[in-house]
């Protein structure tokens, strides 16, 4: 049927509700310093634990259970997110144990079993602030201890601004050194063999410089992405003694806005939507050993392309670290699903000046293997449901988060030995915005996207996951309130969560930390960390789109300059010369310069959301520029030809809401900041569904964010509080998003 949507004109100009840009403050403004009783923390970790340990993933329906409340577009199964996944019973499961954090850090990407050695480094450090820059003169990397005046512990990986780190300052200090003895995990036998030993940071915010017993090893620029260093030779020059010195020196401007920080604020002290900011190392930090020629993660090369559903391959380039000149290696590639062989890449040769191999994998189960799956697997998702398969291809989804597991070989050409074996998993998912009738499609489906703006922020532990659960914990509660994804919002999160979302089914907006100020420092910057973040995150299925830029923050005049509009479509081009499977959303919220979805931000109340949203060129053209006029020179000739929204793409309201709670007139209010204010849960809920049946009813936007998932410090909007308890009953928010689905899905049929 025709689209009523296409029949309208196209729109150049779209305006959305403005929002100040923060000012930048003077180095003499400090952070203020806390006295928060550490010794809560404890208690409240082990009540938080207890009161999430039951949360399970809503199931809108699943075999045998009476029809969902609303009827789906033909093909939507009942939602499998709560079963178990293929394989889950042999992938290192990051679990909770008395060492905070101690699950392996990747179990998204690991070796097997048999040939994984590994040793956490979180837990005590010692710890100096070096606030007069006085320690690389005085050559504090070349001491087996620090300073003793001055000298802390500090549990890592959490940063020193929060209590669990046991040290708990906000004050400003930029230089920060660490240090820790470690011990070589290599056996003689693995040193006879080669096998390099390597220090693998999470993420350490912002430029850390590493020492082993006084000799420089490395350096890594950019405070929210991996970076790995081989320790091996430092060792070997030492002597390969028993404990060797591990000195990090980090320096994390309290001040730089060219440095991207995302929400960590400069002022004085948090406001509005900024918290606390986080300095040092903050992401698991570990050692371990790897074969010398090896097989290389995202961030290093391989990539996993899963979106030819009709086809069913997957588009296979798998890297390789450590490979020495003429060196002869092969690599092959072995699939399964639930346990059942599905299919062999043979072993192919690398070519002599290539340190990758590519193929297509075949991922069609045969008659036989579908013939070994369980049974009740194919009872819930049964082989003709076409959202469930595809041609004998096992779909990925958010209701039927299907895995397949794959295993990574590297083999010595000359003797066909093993050399390397990976383990990892991919999901068979195709995202399409390009379908001319304003549907965001998920497996060729139009799919209506009911995400949080996730913020990734705990309250004894800031950016930090408490737990290797928590961000599974995170997941399941934003699916207990009938909500399938979340926008990440101004950060680049742990890996953990990414491992999490594709098991249980959870779609993922990837975001950067923006910085706030325009220069050639600050795009480098940027550009770095932001390619860096999608090489590490490229291959999880649940990840759905990109979004570089959000609300013109690093680009302050987009209306004017042409320079800032070419430097954030070249974000744009590279994004997509990476990874052209997934849509680009370019500028979050208005003044898109070169983007795939139109998206908008807007906080108003559900009568402002109703004028705006029932009609399609009121929904582009209210509040602030959503897109952008031509910029004409001196002579009048055209510099810059603007951009206009794309007839029939995707219509996206990517934040909304932002309630808080609090009484009229009550102490609370104070220190208690939201868009608008709810008196209690009841009316918080009763606005929650009038703003998003207002957003959704006009028939015009595919999808939306609501602001946000938890409190964070002084923003207190969250759907549940920052400790993670319910403001509402999650069952009845669940029953609200099915009536607004109902309502989208409804509308869809109307028009088709």
């Amino acid at each position: 049927m025709t689209n009523p949507l296409s029949k309208l004109s196209e729109v150049f100009h779209h305006h959305d509700k403005d929002q100040e840009h923060p000012t930048v403050p003077s180095e003499s403004q400090v952070y203020p310093g806390t006295d928060e009783a550490k010794a809560q923390y404890r208690a409240r970790q082990v009540a938080q634990d207890a009161q999430l340990s039951s949360v399970q993933p809503t199931q809108e329906a699943s075999s045998g259970d009476a029809p969902p409340p609303y009827a789906p577009p033909p093909g939507l199964p009942p939602d499998m997110s709560a079963k178990a996944g293929p394989g889950d019973d042999k992938h290192l499961d990051a679990s909770d144990s008395s060492a905070p954090l101690n699950g392996y850090p990747r179990p998204d990407f690991h070796r097997t079993a048999s040939g994984l050695v590994w040793h956490s480094l979180n837990g005590p450090w010692d710890l100096v602030f070096d606030d007069t820059d006085t320690g690389l003169s005085d050559f504090w990397y070349t001491q087996s201890h620090l300073p003793d005046q001055g000298k802390r512990t500090i549990q890592v990986p959490y940063v020193f601004q929060c209590a669990a780190s046991g040290i708990d300052e906000r004050g400003v200090h930029e230089v920060l050194w660490y240090q820790r003895q470690i011990q070589d995990l290599r056996s003689s036998e693995a040193k006879e063999r080669g096998d390099r030993l390597l220090l693998r940071c999470g993420a350490i915010d912002y430029h850390a410089t590493i020492w082993l017993n006084g000799r420089y090893v490395g350096e890594h620029t950019g405070g929210h992405v991996p970076f790995d260093l081989d320790l091996s030779d430092a060792v070997a020059l030492s002597g390969y003694m028993a404990e060797n010195t591990l000195t990090i020196r980090v320096y994390d401007s309290a001040f730089d806005v060219t440095q991207p920080r995302g929400k960590q604020y400069w002022g004085p002290k948090p406001e509005s939507i900024f918290y606390t900011p986080s300095s040092g190392i903050w992401q698991n930090i570990w050692l371990e050993v790897v074969p010398r020629l090896r097989v290389a993660d995202g961030s290093h090369g391989t990539i996993l392309r899963s979106n030819d559903i009709e086809k069913g391959v997957v588009d296979a380039r798998v890297a390789v670290q450590g490979r020495r000149a003429q060196e002869k290696c092969s690599v092959e590639v072995e699939a399964s699903f639930y346990g059942v062989p599905v299919s062999s890449s043979g072993k192919k040769e690398l070519n002599k000046s290539e340190d990758f191999v590519r193929f297509d994998l075949p991922m069609r189960l045969s008659r036989q293997a579908l013939s070994k799956l369980p049974a009740a697997l194919l009872q819930d998702a049964p082989l003709k449901d076409p959202f469930c398969w595809r041609n004998n291809t096992a779909l990925w989804s958010p209701e039927h988060p299907a895995l397949y597991d794959l295993t990574i070989r590297l083999y010595n050409s000359t003797n066909g030995e093993v050399i390397d074996t990976v383990q990892t998993t991919t999901g068979m998912r195709s995202i399409t915005w390009t379908n001319g009738d304003g549907t965001l499609r998920l497996n060729s489906r139009p799919y209506f996207q009911a995400l949080f703006l996730d913020q990734g922020y705990w309250p004894d532990t800031l950016l930090t996951p408490p737990s290797p659960t928590a961000c599974k914990r995170d997941i399941q509660l934003s699916k207990a309130v009938g909500f399938n994804g979340c926008r990440k919002h101004q950060k680049v999160e742990s890996p953990e969560f990414f491992y999490w979302a594709d098991r249980l089914g959870f779609l993922v907006w990837g975001e950067m930390a923006s910085a706030y100020n325009f220069s050639m420092t600050g795009c480098e910057r940027f550009e770095a960390e932001w390619m860096a973040m999608m090489r590490r995150d490229l291959n999880h299925p649940s990840i759905v789109a990109w979004t570089p830029c959000n609300e013109s923050w690093g680009y302050p005049d987009l209306g004017g300059s042409k320079r800032q509009r070419d430097h954030l479509r070249s974000l744009v081009f590279k994004t997509k010369t990476l990874d052209p499977t997934r849509p680009v959303n370019d500028n979050c919220g208005w003044e898109h310069v070169c983007t795939d979805l139109s998206t908008f931000h807007d906080y108003a109340d559900a009568r402002g959301m109703r004028e705006r949203c029932g009609d399609l060129r009121a929904t582009l053209t209210r509040g602030k520029n959503m897109f952008l006029p031509a910029i004409h020179g001196q002579d009048g000739a055209e510099d810059d030809e603007g951009s206009r929204h794309m007839r029939g793409a995707p219509v996206f309201c990517s934040e909304m809401g932002g309630v808080n709670i609090a009484v009229k007139n009550d102490e609370s209010r104070q220190g208690n900041w939201g868009y608008t204010t709810a008196s209690d849960g009841k009316d918080l809920l009763r606005r929650l569904e009038e703003l998003l049946m207002a957003t959704v009813s006009g028939g015009h936007v595919c999808g939306i964010v609501w602001t946000q998932t938890t409190d964070i410090e002084q923003e207190m909007n969250g759907i549940y509080t920052w400790d993670r308890k319910e403001k509402m009953p999650a069952a009845q928010v669940a029953e609200v998003m099915d009536r607004v689905k109902k309502v989208y899905y409804d509308g869809l049929r109307k028009h088709w």
